[in-house]
């Protein structure tokens, strides 16, 4: 499912504009966005939440030099389901 999709579906049930929900779609990421990027997580009740993880410094190889890196601490954006969003998945879908 793409971002055009989900504003099509929206819309769609809404009988709302497709403009007006893609401007909704589009103010919502960048929302959760800045929100990450300044260090705040967001916690959306019954969904999941948008966390920011530390990677802890660790040590890789560059292969085609055959060397030792250093690669180090940083943060990265992960969502973490909802415990009703991830039990919803699994009885809803049959592993492949």
């Amino acid at each position: 499912m793409t971002k055009a999709d989900i504003v099509a579906k929206i819309s769609e049930r809404l009988g709302l504009e497709k403009g007006d929900v893609q401007a909704t779609v589009e103010t919502f990421m960048t929302e959760v966005k800045n929100s990450l990027e300044t260090g705040d997580n967001v916690y959306l009740r019954g969904f999941g939440s948008f966390i920011v993880k530390t990677r802890a410094e660790k040590t890789g190889r560059n292969i085609s030099k055959n060397t030792t890196i250093k690669i180090p601490a940083h943060n990265i954006p992960a969502f973490k389901p909802a415990k009703v969003f991830v039990e919803g998945v699994k009885t809803n879908n049959e592993a492949k």
